[in-house]
């Protein structure tokens, strides 16, 4: 059993850390990305939820759960924007970085977590290397990258999209479901979120549903959904449990930024691979402790 549990537990790690890499390589617009890939969603958590007896929310469940997928709509919007300056393998440490950030101050925030003042310190100096890890990952050794101005924008980019990340993360703690009973309506939100995205830019930029990039990219929402619904039973306590889980879902970041640089030739020089390879263990090492702070 322990066994089953750690592969499903790293699903993630195959989902997350190749659904950047894959929607990169079939390429398109944000909005083709993004229609695709939340299309994607909806048929693999339709399939699941077929198999399944968990039942469909309703009432305020239901809400909150298609507001959780429409977060992570709108976050994955800017992320693929963000794409467009700095490429999958230099966006993916920082919007992670962003990501635990955000999950863990809203945790200390509302939901009342690390309540000792040891436990605040070894919190945020947790939060610090986060943040070093993931400015070692876009470090370069002409010193220009980490000053550019594709940079700023993308990292401006990417903490607007934390907006949507925490939605998607936090909605369902005020949900009364499960993970697996949310997975149908969050892809609900997905979709939506994406369709009015694309009629928005329907009007200056063509009709993205009649683009064959648009549907070539339901395969990497199928990546997206193995990562989401692998995470969501790794997380049962009968499996791994949640904090276990989380840091083997954590481990996807790395697997992303790899398969970004060498599958879509985002180079670094040997230096900056190392600090690149060194900044990756620090957001996941420092992730686990903001996990294991009682």
């Amino acid at each position: 059993m322990e066994i089953v549990a750690i592969l499903i537990g790293l699903g993630p790690l195959l989902g997350w850390g190749l659904f950047p890499t894959v929607a990169s390589k079939f390429g398109g617009r944000p909005v083709n990305q993004i229609i695709g890939a939340t299309i994607g969603t909806l048929i693999f958590a339709a399939v699941f939820a077929a198999f399944s007896s968990n039942g469909f929310p309703t009432g305020m469940d239901l809400v909150l759960s298609i507001i959780s997928g429409a977060g992570w709509g709108f976050g994955q919007i800017i992320t693929f924007k963000s794409f467009e300056y700095i490429g999958s393998s230099r966006a993916m440490p920082i919007t992670t970085a962003f990501q635990l950030l955000g999950a863990s101050l809203w945790g200390v925030i509302a939901l009342g977590d690390w309540p000792g003042v040891s436990h605040k310190i070894i919190g945020f100096i947790a939060l610090f290397v986060i943040l070093i890890g993931a400015w070692m990952t876009v470090w370069s050794e002409n010193g220009q990258a980490a000053n550019s101005k594709n940079l700023r924008t993308a990292v401006i980019l990417l903490l607007i999209g934390e907006i949507g990340y925490w939605a998607y993360s936090a909605a369902p703690q005020a949900s009364s479901v499960g993970g697996q009973t949310a997975f149908l309506p969050q892809a609900i939100g997905m979709v939506l979120v994406a369709v009015i995205y694309g009629l928005i830019t329907m009007k200056k930029k063509g009709n993205p549903f009649k683009d064959k990039v648009t549907w070539l990219q339901i395969i990497s929402g199928f990546f997206f959904a193995f990562g989401a619904l692998t995470y969501l039973i790794s997380a049962q306590k009968e499996m791994n449990g949640l904090a276990t889980g989380f840091i083997l879902s954590q481990t996807s970041v790395v697997l992303a930024t790899l398969s970004g640089i060498y599958m879509l030739n985002q180079r670094k020089t040997g230096k900056e691979m190392v600090v690149t390879v060194i900044g990756l263990v620090l957001i996941v090492v420092a992730a686990a402790v903001t996990v294991f702070i009682k």
